[in-house]
Formats: C-alpha cells, structure tokens, sequence
C-alpha cells in the first residue's frame, strides 16, 4: 500500500512538472510570450518591475510583463522607455538605473552600474539585458534604429552608443556632468544630453558622434524633450523652469518660469501647448506661444499624485502618476480627464505602440 502510495505521488509530481510552461530565454527570462498585436500604450513601474500594457481602444490593461533578467533574477527600478519600428518589428528600449528616481533626477552612490533592456514589444520577450558601467537614466534608439544610446550619471559624464543588433559597444562620447537623459530632435538630425551638474546641453550629431555646440541652461536640467516647429524644451528641477532650444542655431532662445519642479515636458503640436507635469501638486499645467517666444499659462487640471511622463496619442494625452499607480487619460481639447487606469507600483515611463 505504501509503495502503491509512493508511485502516485511520484506521477502527480512527474504531471505538475510537465504542466509547468516552457520558459522561452534570450538574455532575459519570459515565462509566456504574448501577443500584444494591437495599438498599445508599455508603462514602465518602477517599483513593480512591470510594464503594463494598456489596449488603446478601450484603455484597459490587457497585459502586464514582469521585467526578469538572467537566471530569474528581478531588473530592479527600471525607469523610462523608448519605442522604434522597422519593417513589421517593434521594439522597445528601457534604461534601468537601479534606483528609485521619482524624487529628482541626481546620480546615484559611487560604484552604482546601471542596465539596458531590449525587449521585443509584440511578444514581450526580453532579446538583451546588459550592463553598463555607472547608472543610467534612460536608453533610447537613434532614429534609424541601429543605435542604442544611454547616459552615464557621473562627474565624468558620457554618453555610449551600442549597436542595436550585437549590443556591442560602439562609441563612447564626453559630455557635461551628470547627464541624464538622451533625446533627438524631431527630425532625428540632433542628440541631446541635458547635464544636470554642468547646467548645460550637449549637442550631438548623430553621424559622426562628435559634440557640436553647448547649450548654457537653468539649474539642474533633466531631460530636452522634443517638439515640431524645431524646438526642444528642457526641464530644469531646481530652477523651476523650462529652457527653450532652438534645434537650427543651437541657441537657449529663452526661459518658461514656471514656480513648480517640472517632472517632465511634451508639446502638443495640435494645440501648440506645452503640457509640464507637477509632481508636487498632482497636476499638468499647460502654455502657448503668445509669438516672440513669449510663453504664457493658460491653465491645469489635476491627474494624481506625483504626476510624471505624458504622451499624446490623437486627442488624448496620457499622464502617468508615480503615487498614484495610475495613468490618467486627458482630452486635449477641454482638459478634462476621461479616466484613471490603475497599473504597477510607481508607473513613470509611458511609449506608445501603434
């Protein structure tokens, strides 16, 4: 009785075990692929170590992907994402530094290594997790897609490009201190690097990786963010303000003062607004061009709390709110908010898929 016991435990078990999914594994570790074959919203949380994957069509979760490195292990505080398309591919870039950022964006102890993941966004298998030598803010693609740049947030701050197929290291460019994130214009024909000691911009052409001109900022500048019409907007923390560039003579044209810690910046060329997020307050405070590069404020609504990235896709902006654990859903037009969607712990980073 006791053997015929022990043989039924040892079918159960041997049953269980060939229950259990395959693990497809590249560098990382997916436990199923998906099938994310619609327009689609990728939120980063930061704490959860998630994406959540919002359908855009109903703006519901449909999807949420555990971030997971080699051997199982967690990716830890990944933060904001980038999205690039070639052919029928997507793919999806997220710079992990390790840390929790949603207080301000400073570098991190000595000795702090950071990571990039590269990730395939239709099935949501990781293709690379790799380390870079100090904490990084953000990865991002070069315009054609080859390219994968990210930051390193030293004193001795630079910026390195891998290629986005070997992930092999390809160059690596001196900028400012402490650079943070890494953009390019809307015509794909500048890099920038905002670096928060220096107070500065590094200018970059893409081609040749060669600094071309520096940019004198506001305090601690985090991110230039692009918009249409040739102009970047710079979001300087301690300052409480934005710095505008102008992309063909790499000249500050002027300064937004904005008496609030800006979180991030988005221009929505529709309806020629810059929307600003204001973590503190919980809100979006939003500007026009009155001509002259004279910016004046023409309202806020409230998201929630710790208000973060914003994205704009057709007549809707989405704003993702670190304490809240929500995205908030904003009609562009009337500035009203058409819904709160619960995701992850901390969500920051939000890219659209479409």
């Amino acid at each position: 009785m006791k053997q015929l016991k022990s043989n039924a435990a040892i079918l159960l078990i041997m049953a269980a075990i060939f229950a259990i999914p395959s693990c497809k594994k590249n560098d990382g570790m997916s436990m199923e692929e998906k099938n994310i074959d619609y327009p689609a919203a990728y939120v980063v949380n930061g704490e959860s170590s998630t994406i959540s994957v919002i359908k855009l069509s109903t703006n519901t979760v449909t999807d949420s992907i555990d971030l997971m490195g080699s051997g199982g292990s967690m990716i830890m505080w990944p933060h904001h994402i980038y999205h690039h398309q070639s052919g029928s591919e997507h793919h999806l870039a997220i710079g992990v530094p390790g840390m929790d950022l949603s207080a301000g964006h400073t570098g991190g102890m000595p000795g702090m290594k950071g990571m990039v993941v590269v990730m395939n966004a239709v099935t949501g298998a990781i293709k690379k997790n790799f380390e870079v030598p100090v904490m990084n803010h953000n990865a991002v693609f070069s315009p054609d897609g080859t390219e994968i740049w990210t930051s390193q947030m030293d004193m001795a701050g630079k910026v390195l490009v891998y290629n986005a197929t070997t992930y092999a290291l390809k160059n690596t460019i001196t900028v400012g201190d402490e650079p943070a994130e890494v953009t390019f214009s809307a015509d794909g024909t500048k890099a920038y690097v905002c670096n928060g000691m220096s107070n500065t911009v590094s200018v970059i052409n893409p081609s040749t990786k060669a600094v071309i001109a520096t940019i004198n900022v506001e305090s601690n500048p985090v991110g230039a963010w692009p918009a249409s019409g040739g102009k970047m907007f710079v979001d300087n923390e301690n300052s409480q303000s934005i710095s505008v560039i102008d992309v063909a003579t790499n000249t500050n044209m002027g300064t937004i003062i904005l008496n609030f810690k800006p979180g991030y910046a988005a221009f929505n060329a529709t309806t020629n607004e810059l929307w600003v997020s204001n973590a503190t307050a919980g809100k979006v405070a939003y500007y026009q061009d009155m001509g002259g590069n004279t910016w004046m404020k023409h309202g806020e609504f409230v998201t929630g709390a710790d208000a973060h990235a914003i994205a704009f896709n057709g007549g809707f902006g989405y704003v993702t709110n670190q304490g809240a654990n929500t995205v908030s859903v904003i009609n562009v037009s009337t500035h009203t908010k058409v819904k709160d969607i619960p995701v992850g712990k901390k969500p920051n980073g939000i890219v659209f898929k479409l």
